[in-house]
């Protein structure tokens, strides 16, 4: 066990001491400073400004905002589903695949479109290397900078002291997050993926054995915190993930962004100390998810220990990463919002199941999706501002802002509203007929598939307990003969939906609230919201307010199963 603590204290190391780095610099991004990349991308800025007639100097209020990410998103899903459906026309498909059902393809292209990433079946089954590229690689460079650019209008809508109520130019922040951050990003991780033997071919099956395009996907999968894998056992798969120094590359990375945007936040509001507090409450919540479960994988189960087994839990890990491993990257996958996985989550044990469960519980702010981990962060930290003001007998202020009812109103719609969807929606599944076809196990086990899949979807993660399903090719590889389980299929891409767009339009409509609001200057009584104090107040807050919302449906699930020797 002291190895494994060994491994997990190594990364905590790597990943503290390069994150400050990169939130430096996406400060500057995002403030429209030089950085050393400007000489190469900025001519290649200004003439897709030109070809697509933006004026970048133009700001826009959070409905303009708003009303641009809309109409954004509306014709990049509509271009995805184009490609899903027509599968059999595309080029760069050697092994003739057709569309899969419109199903399927609905909830497919939902899903990328939300950053989830969630997937009903094998890619190197279903899909063409195109699809796989102009179609769902595409969308995941889009996916994370739309969320990061929503961060970057609430930030800046905390930040003003102008009080115009703009929170800056939708189509020039894409632009600049997908040019300046993600693809020089994504074309090391590339790089660094090819090194270490992850495949990156256009030529198709050899022997049975499927390829493909798979590590320039592999890079935006993890850096844009999507998740989506090439072939379906995701990052287990030596073809995505082929080596110890590969996992741990993989897992860095994935957590780059989301644990360097705190950083970025406290620069660009002109005070690091509160970035590195929100960095703080994040981390603790992280180590102590990381801690639960390797504990709970090292310490095997009640059924395997009834028969007369001894050890850890290593059903359904790759056996090259072990325990340590594979328990660190399933709590980063799951404060994360990527979703990628190098383990069975089905095979965790139950308290070993409960993690992911109870990370996903933190509506994502726990580090969470690029962009959206903070933003759910900073409305945990407006309630805790909130909440703290309301004990004192003061309106309650953060950094100069006071927090009005309407405010508070908005907040706890972006907060709440992803828990509501993923409750409503799982009782939808196993209080009628229509979710039973999808299920595979019983008893707890098989509750804990249907509300994992619902609590995956409407918090745009996209890990899943694998054996709810929602496609059936019964002639694999191949669409020929498949169906679709339609009532999984449209009501998972409806979780998403609701689950990303209603708390970014809430997310918005506080950026310019906050926009528009003078700065009051610092009172004796004013609450600080940069030390340790405040930091275990937003603990609390992101617990009780985000994951014990939960707590019924996790005892009904893993929590049940933790206390039993049957196995289900």
């Amino acid at each position: 066990m002291a190895q494994g603590f060994l491994q997990i204290g190594v990364f905590c190391a790597i990943l503290i001491a390069f994150v400050p780095l990169l939130g430096g610099y996406m400060a500057r991004v995002f403030s429209d400073e030089r950085v050393f990349l400007t000489p190469v991308v900025a001519p290649v800025e200004r003439g897709l400004y030109r070809v697509f007639g933006v004026d970048p100097e133009r700001g826009q209020d959070w409905k303009a905002y708003a009303r641009s990410l809309l109409i954004v998103s509306t014709l990049f899903v509509a271009l995805l589903y184009l490609i899903l459906r027509t599968q059999g026309l595309h080029p760069f498909n050697p092994q003739g695949f057709k569309s899969g059902t419109w199903d399927v393809s609905f909830n497919t292209a939902t899903s990328f479109l939300t950053n989830t990433n969630w997937q009903y079946y094998g890619g190197e089954t279903t899909l063409s290397y195109f699809s796989q590229m102009a179609g769902l690689a595409v969308q995941n460079f889009i996916s994370a900078a739309v969320a990061i650019a929503v961060l970057v209008a609430l930030i800046r809508g905390i930040a003003a002291r102008h009080g115009d109520g703009t929170v800056g130019n939708f189509y020039k922040d894409v632009t600049r997050i997908v040019l300046y951050i993600l693809v020089p990003l994504s074309v090391v991780a590339t790089v660094v993926l090819v090194s270490q033997g992850a495949v990156q071919t256009l030529g198709g099956t050899v022997g049975g054995i499927a390829r493909g395009p798979v590590a320039s996907q592999e890079a935006i999968k993890l850096l844009g915190t999507n998740g989506g894998g090439f072939f379906n056992v995701n990052s287990a798969y030596p073809f995505e993930n082929p080596t110890a120094f590969s996992n741990l590359f993989q897992m860095l990375i994935i957590l780059a962004i989301p644990a360097a945007l705190p950083f970025t936040y406290g620069r660009m509001v002109g005070s690091r100390r509160q970035g590195w507090t929100i960095f703080g409450t994040m981390f603790a919540l992280f180590i102590v998810s990381v801690v639960v479960v390797y504990v709970a994988e090292r310490h095997g189960t009640p059924a395997a220990h009834a028969a007369g087994l001894v050890g850890g839990n290593l059903e359904g890990k790759e056996q090259r990463f072990g325990i340590a491993s594979s328990s660190l990257f399933t709590a980063i996958t799951t404060v994360v919002s990527c979703g990628a996985v190098n383990t069975a989550f089905e095979s965790l044990t139950g308290l070993g199941g409960l993690v992911p469960m109870t990370n996903l519980g933190y509506s994502e702010s726990v580090f969470g999706g690029v962009g959206s981990g903070l933003y759910m962060m900073l409305l945990f930290v407006l309630l805790a501002v909130f909440i703290g003001g309301l004990m004192v007998g003061r309106t309650p202020e953060y950094l100069g802002k006071k927090i009005e009812p309407r405010d508070v109103k908005l907040v706890s719609v972006g907060a709440l509203f992803t828990a509501l969807i993923a409750l409503v929606f799982t009782a939808l599944a196993v209080g009628t007929k229509y979710g039973r076809p999808s299920v595979f196990a019983s008893g707890p086990q098989g509750f804990s598939e249907s509300f994992y899949a619902y609590l995956s979807q409407a918090n745009n993660n996209g890990s899943a307990w694998a054996g709810y399903t929602g496609y059936v090719q019964p002639n694999a590889p191949g669409n020929v003969g498949a169906h679709g389980v339609t009532f999984a299929d449209v009501m998972g891409g409806f979780a998403m939906l609701f689950g990303r767009y209603v708390p970014i339009l809430a997310v918005l409509a506080v950026a310019g609230s906050l926009a528009r609001k003078k700065v009051a200057p610092v009172g004796l009584g004013t609450m600080r919201t940069d030390t340790p104090t405040f930091g275990f107040l937003l603990v609390g807050v992101v617990v009780l307010i985000g994951a014990l919302t939960f707590l019924p449906a996790f005892l009904l699930g893993p929590v049940v199963q933790s206390l039993t020797t049957h196995l289900f």
